[in-house]
Formats: structure tokens, sequence, C-alpha cells
């Protein structure tokens, strides 16, 4: 099967879209498909083009098997709203133009919470007349409301119109949660269409192992140190403050270290709050590779 993905983020990004979508797609060439992917230039989270990469109008590379195809778009930092919404909107035109450079696909699959990704996708599959699949990794712009970055609005009301609208016109959504599945169930989306698949890890790269004694020691952990970990996207949805204040309760527990891995909007204010309750046992580290 051929396959064609519509998506904002791809590795070397590290957030969770663009994992989970390189790590699909590379099971996906190994059990025979072919995947080419429609991406940005790598930027996420910091609006900073990553070593190596320029912000061009069409480019192509090989991961794993998966053809990558960049385009060039606008760039913004993953904080504030219009901006954001102008990073994503930036992605419909050229990626349209690029998909009808590529071999024609059995099927068109595109991926949130951005929608933009995705009516790139649709229109792309509209014309050339091929299957619209939908992956839904969070209900948005519901998302948007939630953690606070807008207060329901006219423009939300007419983004989830487009939500909506998405839902309707795919032939196949995947969800990636069973709330997910019954909250379009209740927005009168067919249920026979929606089906979950779960995340999941890769147990042959991730698993229990000894702990890295160097590097335990690089940030102050002794062996019988009991260590508190966040791997991940520092964004305004992840509630991360929440875990300093429970660090603040236990500042005064010597053997209970909490870590801090990853990058993302939120950052500088987290290091900045636990500077200011001159929380000890608190550590910041910045984004590693899935290697480290």
């Amino acid at each position: 099967m051929n396959i064609l993905f519509f998506s904002d983020n791809f590795p070397p990004e590290r957030n969770a879209a663009a994992s989970r979508v390189y790590e699909r797609a590379a099971y996906w060439v190994t059990w025979g498909n072919q995947v080419t992917v429609i991406t940005c230039a790598p930027n996420f989270p910091d609006g900073k083009l990553f070593q190596g990469y320029k912000n061009k109008f069409y480019q192509t590379e090989i991961q794993s098997g998966i053809r990558v195809v960049r385009i060039k778009t606008f760039i913004a930092e993953n904080k504030g709203f219009f901006l954001r919404i102008l990073d994503s909107f930036s992605y419909i035109v050229p990626a349209m133009i690029a998909a009808f450079f590529q071999k024609k696909p059995d099927v068109i699959v595109a991926t949130t919470p951005s929608p933009f990704a995705a009516v790139a996708a649709w229109l792309v599959a509209k014309i050339r007349k091929i299957p619209f699949t939908l992956e839904v990794s969070d209900l948005w712009p519901a998302s948007i409301v939630a953690v606070g970055a807008m207060r329901e609005s006219f423009i939300i009301r007419l983004l989830e119109k487009l939500e909506l609208f998405l839902y309707r016109q795919s032939k196949i959504i995947i969800v990636l949660s069973p709330a997910f599945k019954n909250n379009l169930i209740a927005r009168s989306i067919p249920t026979d269409k929606i089906h979950v698949v779960m995340n999941g890890v890769d147990a042959r790269r991730y698993f229990p192992r000894m702990r890295h004694a160097a590097l335990a020691a690089h940030y102050h952990i002794k062996p019988d140190d009991f260590v508190v970990g966040y791997i991940g996207t520092h964004g305004m949805g992840h509630a991360l403050k929440n875990v300093l204040h429970a660090a603040q309760l236990l500042k005064d527990q010597p053997n209970i270290r909490f870590i801090f891995v990853g990058a993302g909007a939120e950052r500088d204010s987290l290091m900045q709050l636990a500077q200011e309750k001159i929380l000890t046992n608190v550590v910041f580290i910045a984004a590693q590779t899935k290697e480290m």
C-alpha cells in the first residue's frame, strides 16, 4: 500500500505528534508499505530551525525507509495563539502543492491537534478521489479553551465547525482513547468509522535497566534517591506547575528528586518558579535524543 501522511511535526522534532507519526510510519514500511510524509522544516517548539535544516520550498530525505518531503512554512515559537495559528495555517497550500508531485497514494492520512494539516489532506484526497483517514490526537479546539489559552468565542465556534466538518468528511477516524471516541459519538459522528488506537511504547528501546552512575552523579542524584521524572513537552496543557507544587511539599525529604527533561513554551516559567521557591530537589535537563 502507498500511504501519504500529512503532519506538521516530524523527527528530529521530539514532540508527541512527531514521535507518533514516525514510529507508526516506520512500522508500516517494515510491513512492506510505501510511506511519504509531508511536513515542515523542524523547528518545534522553539520556532528555531534545527541544525542542518533550511526552511526551503521543497526538500526531501529518507528516514528509516520513510520518504520525508519538507515544505516552506511560516515559523513561530510554540507560544500564544495567533502566531501559532498562522504557523499551522501556512502549511496548507505548500503541503497541497507538494502532494501533487507525489505518486498517487492508496490512502491519505492526517494527524491533529492542528486541523490545518487535515484540511490540506482532505482537499488533496477530495481532488484525487482517495480515501481520507483522520487521526485525532487531541480534541482541538476544546483543548485550547481547557488550558486557558482562549475563552469561548466566535473564533472557537468557527474552529469547532471546521473540526466537525473534518470528522464527517473522513472515511475513518483514529482516536487515542475511548474517551475521545465517546466525545465524538456524543457529537453525532457515526460510531462505525471511529477506531481507538492507543499510544504504546517500543519495548525493544525502553525497558528497565541499571541506573547510569555517571549521569546520576552529573545531576547530583545519589544511589538511594527516589527519582520522579517527567520526559516530554513542557506545554500549557501539561500543568507541570502542579508537579512543582508537589516538589515544594516534599523539599524537606532528602532522598526524593524531581527531574524534568524536555522543552516547550512553559519551560522557562517553570524554571523561574522553581528558582523562586528555592526547590533544590528539582533538576531541569534540556531535551535529549531518544538514544539517551
